[in-house]
């Protein structure tokens, strides 16, 4: 489980690399308890491109409500991912 964690963040660290509003300085170093919002100054907008492009990374699919949960720290997206992979595992 811990490697799977792992994977899923070193994969949301190269999806936040593309995203021009975040400072790549602010990437270095970059754990669960990141926060978007206010550790690497990700306006609130961007979240949503970011989710987007998520889905493209790691083949899944978010439903609106996934969204709307989703918290703005790197953990909250994180979970969301593994809960989306294993609804779409279960289906």
């Amino acid at each position: 489980m811990e490697n799977e964690r792992q994977e899923i963040l070193d994969g949301l660290l190269e999806v936040l690399k593309t995203v021009r509003t975040i400072d790549p300085e602010k990437l270095v170093g970059v754990t669960e308890e990141t926060d978007f919002l206010t550790d690497l100054s990700t306006p609130s907008t961007e979240l949503i491109n970011i989710a987007a492009k998520v889905e493209q990374k790691f083949d899944i699919e978010f439903e609106d409500e996934d969204i709307d949960r989703m918290g703005s720290k790197v953990k909250d997206v994180i979970d969301l991912i593994i809960m989306v992979k294993e609804r779409s595992a279960n289906k």
